[in-house]
């Protein structure tokens, strides 16, 4: 009798094991013990090309971390799949058996125009791998659609009270606003059975969009987003899943930036719930945690991922399921690019995938001669050797083995690289030595933005060159700055001792003018002058932007001048409050006609250096010229070899532009700051490597004559200075 109890309780606690629960918790009536779950598959899209418009996914093992499979190409063609050859938005559930899958997407391809589709895509799988498809047309199904213009964004969740999948969408109707509706699909997950009704009544009428719905102690929350002034996502709360929902009318995105395509899924660890959305205007995606779903706060800090993804969902799936994903769609490549060590520059890993080579740049100081890469292991991956490892005394082998795949071997060399000198995308670099604090700053437009649209300026101390710290923000054109609020580019700075105190004043340009900041310490807080100093053109210019600005004390005089322009030159002396021209004294000193803006000067010897970019920063021939000038506002000469810095070819170094120049205090030693594309993966980003750059500094050496030698931009960069 005892055996018998025995038996019968681990079958009931089989039993219970295997319940099943909805994606992140969404809608099912009884859930999986958290513990069963151990990664996430992330299904997204990428952009708004046609190519970008397809599903794609990723893996982590926690939620913050993750890697694109497939090398991040879609796992299911648009074209087999939708009637316009592309597909967006997509959102993926588990059934309520456990082990069914069902995708929900857009039917779209936005070249078409925002209101050019009818139609969503049902699809059902039983292993994520393999995946049933079926196009839903809502204007041919449903009679009384005739004015219908576009449908958006579907999600799925699981009624347990009708025990059918419910589908959720946003549909736009002549003039009326967005709204988000609902319908049930069949049985077979090929079609809708029931006609669209409204299942969120906004109290304004407002436009509502990309919904999503998760159930958390016996309530349903339904996040969306809402269009208009003030646009952003807000939630709305009900006890049925699909009426009475109540509107709590509190933004909940994190930043200032517009967002959409929010999604809601519940940690596997129990420790709360990510809330992540897109960014669109930027280019990334936020991701947020909340234990309440009322409160979140941003943890980016903690997030890494290997892909820019557009609206997409997350499902929390088994290690065997997260196995069989990888032994379809992983790497041994992928493998050995997901390490995240201490100390590594994790944007600048490199590998030869020809000689299955790894190159692992490390920061100063980093600890070599027991270093642990610390790859990133999925279910069914298996990485040799897992310690920590002499990387001093030459590379070191690593085993691969992915599972239902040939094991396969790689050399893994680890060394430092001091550039890029800053950790991260920033572009279009000042320098200053403070006399005040005795330290360096480096003074950069923030990069990684499409479109350069970034609205912040940071910069960076170091006491060496080599170990920058980060100061934060000191500008940022939405809260400081009245008169223009996006585009923040290539600043300059300069210190000034004004009646005994020092003052700095801050050149920066924002919507393509040119304003000025003003402080009493190197890392602010800078004031803005309440006006643009520059904001058309100077006379006689008819072309180009007004950007650029760079500001330069003449040694012998101690007159300040400021130089900017876009397809053009232009220079000027300053007044001696700092923020105003001198009137009459506005020259153009374009060179020739490889001038394309940039513009920097400096003094040495008695001579007054220009250097400016000639191309396109877009472009991989970026790069750096010079002239010579007797006066700060006198003519240029250009001397037949004036090239300063180009791309390197043999280190995969390009994009090299857009400079400023150090001297050490006190000796003849040069420095030349500047940005390239981001190492390695910048050449192969086409138009986007342009605002991916990064910050590096190698020598600046001059002939005898005065001439500048040619600068070779490394990897290595410059070592550790010693001011004392």
């Amino acid at each position: 009798m005892k055996n018998c109890l025995l038996l019968f309780l681990g079958l009931f606690l089989f039993a219970c094991k295997q319940q099943p629960t909805s994606s992140a918790g969404k809608g099912a009536a009884t859930a999986i013990p958290e513990t069963k779950y151990s990664a996430y598959l992330f299904t997204y899209f990428t952009g708004n090309q046609k190519s970008e418009e397809a599903i794609r996914f990723a893996l982590s093992n926690d939620g913050y971390n993750f890697r694109a499979l497939n090398n991040n190409k879609p796992v299911i063609s648009s074209a087999q799949i939708s009637s316009t050859g592309g597909v967006r938005d997509p959102h993926i559930l588990r059934g309520a058996d456990g082990k069914t899958f069902y995708m929900v997407v857009t039917d779209m391809v936005s070249a078409n125009g925002w209101s050019s589709n009818r139609a969503m895509v049902l699809l059902k799988s039983t292993d994520l791998i393999n995946w049933a498809s079926s196009v839903v047309n809502i204007q041919k199904q449903f009679p009384g659609q005739e004015n219908l213009l576009r449908v958006w964004a579907p999600q799925t969740i699981y009624d347990p009270s009708a025990k059918k999948y419910m589908i959720y969408f946003s549909m736009k109707h002549g003039n009326d606003p967005d709204k988000i509706y609902y319908a049930y699909a069949n049985k077979e997950f090929t079609g809708l059975e029931t006609t669209p009704k409204q299942l969120f009544f906004s109290p304004n009428n407002g436009a509502c969009i990309d919904g999503d719905i998760i159930l958390k102690d016996g309530k349903y929350h339904l996040f969306f987003k809402t269009e208009g002034e003030g646009a952003g996502i807000k939630m709305a709360v009900s006890d049925k899943l699909t009426e009475g929902y109540v509107l709590q009318d509190k933004y909940l995105q994190q930043t200032k930036d517009p967002v959409e395509g929010s999604g809601v899924f519940k940690l596997n660890n129990g420790e709360g719930y990510i809330l992540m959305y897109d960014v669109y205007t930027k280019g990334k995606y936020q991701f947020t945690k909340s234990q309440d779903l009322q409160n979140f706060s941003v943890i980016d800090q903690e997030v890494s991922m290997n892909f820019h993804p557009r609206h997409g969902t997350v499902l929390p799936i088994t290690a065997q399921e997260a196995e069989a994903l990888v032994t379809k769609w992983g790497s041994a490549d992928d493998a050995m690019l997901s390490a995240r060590g201490n100390g590594l520059k994790k944007i600048n890993i490199a590998l030869d995938t020809v000689n299955k080579k790894l190159t692992l740049p490390v920061k100063a100081g980093t600890n070599l001669s027991a270093f642990n890469p610390e790859f990133m292991l999925f279910p069914g991956v298996t990485i040799n050797p897992q310690t920590a490892q002499n990387f001093t005394a030459g590379p070191i082998n690593y085993n691969v083995t992915i599972a239902g795949k040939a094991p396969q071997t790689y050399q893994v060399v680890a060394k430092e690289a001091h550039n890029p000198a800053l950790e991260g995308y920033y572009a279009d670099p000042d320098v200053l030595y403070a006399e005040k604090t005795g330290k360096f700053y480096i003074y950069p437009t923030s990069d990684g933005f499409t479109g350069w649209s970034g609205t912040y300026f940071k910069t960076f101390s170091s006491t060496n060159l080599v170990d920058w710290q980060d100061e934060g923000v000191i500008l940022d054109l939405p809260k400081d700055v009245s008169w223009a609020k996006r585009n923040a580019w290539a600043p300059c700075i300069i210190e000034k001792k004004i009646n005994g105190q020092y003052k700095y004043f801050y050149y920066f340009t924002a919507a393509q003018k040119i304003g000025v900041a003003v402080a009493d310490n190197p890392t602010g807080p800078f004031v803005d002058s309440g006006k643009p100093l520059i904001a058309a053109f100077p006379e006689g210019i008819k072309n180009g932007q007004q950007i650029d600005p760079d500001v330069f004390t003449d040694p012998k005089t101690q007159k300040s001048y400021l130089y900017w322009g876009n397809g053009y030159m232009a220079g000027a002396e300053l007044n001696t409050d700092m923020v105003s021209l001198k009137p009459g004294t506005t020259k153009i000193l374009t060179p020739d006609a490889t001038f394309r803006e940039g513009a920097y000067a400096f003094y040495r010897n008695g001579t007054y250096y220009f250097m400016w970019s000639e191309d396109d920063t877009r472009s991989p021939n970026y790069r750096v010229r010079y002239g010579t000038a007797t006066s700060p506002l006198g003519k240029i000469k250009v001397p037949a070899n004036n090239l300063v810095i180009a791309k390197n070819l043999e280190a995969s170094i390009y994009g090299t532009g857009h400079n400023a120049v150090l001297q050490i205090p006190g000796k003849d030693e040069w420095y030349l700051v500047y940005h390239r594309f981001n190492y390695p993966k910048g050449i192969t980003m086409g138009d986007a490597a342009g605002f991916n750059r990064e910050v590096c500094i190698d020598k600046l050496e001059f002939n005898s004559d005065g001439s500048i030698k040619p600068v070779i931009s490394t990897h290595e960069g410059i070592k550790a200075i010693n001011l004392k």
